[in-house]
């Protein structure tokens, strides 16, 4: 069984193709012209060992925003895809992550229902390099959690460096990801009483 994802998404405002392999080995080839974000999609494969490939390209003469929206509503409706009808997968997950003194906990549900909970510290620095608004980091998981159709929980209960609190973020993401997508060998159906998610 191939899980692959494979979502074109085009705007005035960008032009994204996104490909994920859920099975994969940590492959990623990513390009969105923001060198923050590129560097976190590389945590989202390489530690969810999901094959990744990422291009967009986008009105980054404007700013950073629609460039980094649109991929991570694209990204989400690749895993999506890619889940196919969910049978047999483990559904629930849940990681923990620390970089230095920041910790992530993710955890996930691929309920087919959008809900998303993120906490992190306040007062975070504003930006992180030239082009990545620290704010971006919920409005990416509100993204991708849209179109993926998952319930997401994501806290940071303490943390100092902005690089560090919005990197763990995703490895645990990754993670967790990971572990709820993996096919479970005594699950032979879907994984809710309701028969369908």
């Amino acid at each position: 069984m191939s899980r692959v994802g494979r979502v074109e998404r085009t705007t005035k405002e960008t032009s994204v193709v996104v490909e994920l392999g859920l099975d994969g080995t940590g492959k990623v080839d990513v390009a969105t012209g923001v060198g923050f974000f590129d560097h976190m999609l590389d945590q989202l494969g390489r530690h969810g060992l999901f094959d990744l490939s990422v291009k967009t390209e986008g009105d980054l003469h404007i700013d950073s925003h629609h460039t980094i929206e649109d991929t991570s509503l694209a990204l989400g409706a690749a895993f999506r895809q890619a889940l196919g009808d969910k049978r047999g997968i483990v559904r629930f997950a849940n990681a923990s992550v620390p970089l230095d003194e920041s910790l992530a906990q993710v955890t996930v549900d691929l309920s087919g229902r959008p809900y998303l909970v993120h906490a992190e510290p306040e007062n975070m620095a504003p930006m992180i390099g030239p082009d990545y608004d620290t704010t971006m980091t919920r409005h990416i998981l509100e993204s991708f959690v849209a179109q993926a159709q998952i319930a997401l929980h994501v806290h940071v209960p303490y943390g100092r460096n902005a690089h560090h609190i919005v990197e763990c973020q995703f490895k645990a993401l990754a993670r967790a990801l990971r572990y709820a997508s993996e096919i479970d060998p005594r699950q032979t159906g879907i994984p809710s009483t309701k028969g369908a998610l």
